[in-house]
């Protein structure tokens, strides 16, 4: 069997932090993974920004309400459920995920928890573990499953790299050049062609 496994923000939903970043005019909001690879680094960074700006859950939440998925990210996700089983990967939280999810048909997600004090303020962040899409692809290897795997950014490249095939969609420029051993496509249409080349089976476009 074969096991697709997506990152979520940048590929099938809005980043989170841009448009919340949107909002509120702090433009130090708008880093993202691809900008910065060390996650911590940037989780620290957040935290710190949301600390000075008196900024919390609730703010973040009321951001997210206004989002949906991207065009023509649910009729990729239909058809990726056809014709494999789908995990998402994702460095989002939990907390902020349920109304897009939704949206989505709720696909299983792995991803990480929020510590939000009672006041809203977001105290600090859980994450599931060390290097967590990667451990993920591993784990479903030694289920004897085959995976597919497709990202934007730098923290998915190890994903893609422990996947029997990976891929980057919509990534930017210096992604794709710092990985040029990752196949690079910008469509859900393209990025369906490369699903179905990927895998070892015969599927139908």
């Amino acid at each position: 069997m074969e096991i697709a496994c997506l990152d979520l923000e940048g590929v099938l939903i809005p980043e989170i932090w841009i448009n919340f970043a949107e909002k509120t005019g702090i433009d130090t909001l708008r880093a993202t993974t691809r900008d910065i690879p060390d996650y911590d680094q940037l989780m620290q960074q957040r935290l710190r920004i949301l600390e000075e700006h008196d900024l919390g859950y609730n703010e973040i939440q009321e951001v997210i309400a206004t989002l949906s998925p991207l065009e023509g990210a649910v009729e990729f996700i239909n058809w990726l459920k056809e014709r494999f089983q789908v995990v998402i990967l994702s460095d989002t939280f939990y907390e902020f995920s349920q109304p897009l999810m939704r949206q989505l048909g709720f696909p299983t997600l792995l991803c990480h928890r929020l510590e939000i004090g009672a006041d809203g303020k977001v105290l600090d962040y859980k994450l599931r573990q060390k290097d967590p899409k990667r451990q993920s692809v591993k784990a479903f290897h030694s289920l004897q499953y085959r995976v597919i795997a497709a990202g934007d950014s730098y923290n998915d490249t190890t994903m893609l790299a422990e996947a029997d095939e990976g891929i980057l969609f919509m990534a930017p420029e210096n992604v794709i050049e710092e990985f040029p051993q990752f196949p690079a496509v910008f469509s859900y249409e393209e990025l369906k062609k490369e699903f179905v080349r990927a895998s070892n089976r015969t599927l139908a476009l």
